[in-house]
């Protein structure tokens, strides 16, 4: 988009500082009673996703990059990266499988949020819950009945989590991705 001046920022959006892609979390415009003003922000990075405080002057000029958001079909894997469709216009991109948290929990043919940075897929972030189907799991022992006890399942994507002694091979299971934790039965 081209450079901005700190004084214009605005919360979500994307800056390229010293190379860094960074999503502004907040900002706050100081005017001290000695000195110039400054902006205080807060800024997470796109990439670690962690958190920086970062000071500005009044009127410093940042660069702000274009970012969109679509959503997209997983279709297949593709060596070190996942093929992803856009159901409107139907490109296909390829986005890495390291800018893809919980890729394990991620099905064919699931719908998933793809992060464009001037341009290029950046990273697909998973829906907050996935539903699966169990494909292996040991069955619940009559009498095990101790609350909050967990049994590994092995998932249609692969991944293996832990779920309640009641569930079975072929039922559907809801994850949420965040955690890797059982939520609920499908």
């Amino acid at each position: 988009m081209g450079a901005i001046s700190t004084n214009d920022l605005r919360n979500g959006w994307v800056l390229d500082i010293d190379g860094d892609l960074v999503s502004v979390v907040s900002f706050q415009h100081v005017k001290p009673g000695k000195g110039g003003a400054f902006v205080r922000t807060k800024l997470k990075g796109l990439a670690k996703g962690n958190v920086v405080d970062r000071t500005f002057r009044a009127g410093e000029k940042v660069e702000r990059v274009t970012t969109e958001t679509r959503t997209m079909q997983m279709l297949y894997e593709d060596g070190d990266g996942l093929v992803f469709m856009d159901g409107e216009t139907f490109e296909q991109v390829t986005v890495p499988r390291a800018a893809i948290e919980a890729v394990d929990l991620l099905a064919p043919n699931a719908e998933v949020q793809v992060l464009f940075v001037r341009d290029a897929p950046f990273r697909a972030d998973l829906p907050v819950t996935v539903e699966l189907a169990v494909v292996r799991t040991d069955p619940g022992v009559k009498g095990d009945t101790v609350s909050n006890v967990m049994k590994p399942a092995t998932l249609e994507t692969g991944a293996t989590v832990n779920v309640p002694l009641f569930v079975n091979e072929g039922e559907r299971i809801k994850v949420d991705t965040r955690t890797r934790e059982y939520v609920s039965r499908a």
